[in-house]
């Protein structure tokens, strides 16, 4: 995997505003208040917001102990590499675009920007969003990364490091994702905690005794499965007021649990005996939660009908 070479010219400042929106406060609402026991069935709500339109170009920060050369380290991150660089327009992502704004619907689109390795701990060993969001800008400022109006920061921290705020590790707290002001323009970000760290609650599919993973990678093959779903929810609702149910549910909330369903998109089993239900070309299989198609009886899926 490739680090990203700066094109940018200098920045000479860059300001950070968090949102008052919905994603970071939100998702905690949703774990407090409808996680244990959701209305999934529920139709999604447009509350007049913006959704994402035209090629998002992802950024990975690999944020602390991710460089210790580790084969598992390695594994993952190539895991997670590979699924962003391949997921982009295939029908699963086209979910998406029952979902729109004014403007049209939302894009399907995502591009491998690149990735860095922040080993530095600059921001401790629990981060913040407000940590998040200084990430991201160390970053820019030290034109490791652009910074791009386009672009999608998916930070993702290793083992060692936790994330209270984010709800990481919470039971019922989704993979986070949020918007904020940097440079005058709006960001927006994912954060991805180790999965390491509360297996049965990162990764339940691959819970029990000896269950393999599509890539024998536990952390891998769990990161993609969450990125996907919080990549779903930022497109469809980036800054918090686009589409969320009457329960406060995004998208992807209403399938956490559904990977494999008769007509819309059955599970598989890999070579290795794992389970999958998707295959993305060069970069193998994975098992990535089903997202809920807009429609006027919506439903999980793996691509729209």
């Amino acid at each position: 995997m490739r680090r990203y070479i700066n094109l940018l010219t200098p920045i000479a400042l860059i300001v950070i505003l968090p949102l008052c929106a919905m994603p970071g406060a939100a998702q905690k609402l949703i774990d407090t208040q409808s996680a244990a026991n959701p209305k999934t069935n529920s139709r999604m709500l447009y509350h007049g917001g913006p959704v994402l339109h035209f090629a998002q170009n992802a950024y990975v920060i690999w944020y602390g102990d991710w460089p210790g050369g580790t084969i598992a380290n390695s594994r993952a991150m190539q895991v997670v590499g590979g699924f962003i660089a391949t997921i982009g327009n295939r029908p699963y992502m086209n979910i998406n675009s029952t979902y729109a704004d004014g403007s049209g619907p939302a894009t399907s689109s995502l591009v491998w920007g690149g990735n860095v390795i922040d080993a530095s701990y600059s921001h401790g060993s629990d981060l913040t969003d407000a940590d998040i969001q200084g990430i991201i800008s160390d970053q820019i400022l030290s034109f490791q990364l652009p910074h791009d109006p386009q672009g999608i920061y998916i930070v993702i921290g290793s083992a060692d490091i936790a994330s209270n705020d984010t709800g990481f590790c919470i039971p019922g707290a989704p993979p986070y994702h949020a918007s904020a002001i940097i440079n005058g323009a709006f960001t927006n970000y994912i954060f991805l905690g180790h999965p390491n760290r509360c297996p049965t609650l990162a990764g339940p599919q691959f819970s029990g005794t000896n269950v393999p993973t599509p890539h024998d990678t536990f952390a891998g093959d769990a990161l993609a499965a969450n990125l996907a779903r919080a990549l779903n929810a930022s497109y469809t609702n980036p800054r918090g007021n686009a589409w969320f149910d009457r329960y406060g549910l995004e998208n992807a909330d209403k399938c956490v649990d559904a990977f494999g369903q008769p007509t819309f998109g059955e599970t598989y089993l890999t070579a290795n005996g794992a389970r999958a239900n998707i295959h993305l070309g060069q970069s193998g299989d994975y098992l990535i939660p089903q997202n809920w198609v807009n429609a006027r009886r919506g439903y999980c899926a793996m691509f729209p009908q």
